[in-house]
């Protein structure tokens, strides 16, 4: 996983760099590039397409291929963005394009995803408790993906890419079982 990384890396921080240059003039363009590249990368894990992308084809007609796919989902910047990667052999590495790219987008909002796992689903106010409490906690802002997990007993487990917060009732009952093996 690391090699498809540092292989993305360059392509994620170019196509950000031009992103970002883009939005001075034209507001949204962050956000259209997102999406452009979310949707090849989409297309791109699909398991037809991989087993198409290891077929002996030219760069140019897999690069056609996929373009007519994606169609107006991707302006002439992520066409010419997508004829690239097929000369370089990189299309397979798109998925970790716009991972690598999420991550740029989100430091440069200062804003960092959090996961919120909780045994039953919580309200609007205890999620709005938790954001507040996080963005204070990681000094910047954050984005909330809750989800139920009945498993946990009760409570809730915080993650983010730091550190994880266990207050659930498993996540203790498994912390007292280790310390009574001592």
């Amino acid at each position: 996983m690391s090699e498809l990384t540092t292989i993305a890396r360059p392509y994620a921080k170019a196509a950000f760099d031009f992103a970002m240059e883009q939005d001075k003039a034209n507001k949204g363009a962050v956000e259209k590039w997102e999406q452009m590249l979310h949707f090849s990368s989409e297309l791109i894990k699909d398991e037809k397409m991989q087993t198409f992308l290891d077929s002996s084809f030219s760069a140019k007609r897999l690069a056609d291929t996929v373009i007519s796919i994606c169609g107006e989902q991707i302006d002439q910047y992520g066409q010419n963005f997508i004829r690239l990667m097929a000369e370089n052999k990189r299309l397979k590495v798109l998925p970790a394009v716009y991972h690598t790219f999420r991550s740029y987008v989100e430091e440069s909002q200062k804003l960092t995803e959090v996961q919120v796992i909780s045994a039953q689903p919580l309200n609007a106010t205890q999620e709005q408790k938790i954001a507040t409490a996080m963005e204070k906690r990681l000094a910047r802002k954050v984005k909330l993906n809750c989800s139920v997990d009945n498993s946990l007993i009760a409570g809730i487990v915080i993650r983010t890419d730091d550190f994880v917060i266990d207050g659930s009732s498993r996540g203790q009952l498994t912390r007292l079982a280790n310390e009574l093996q001592l």
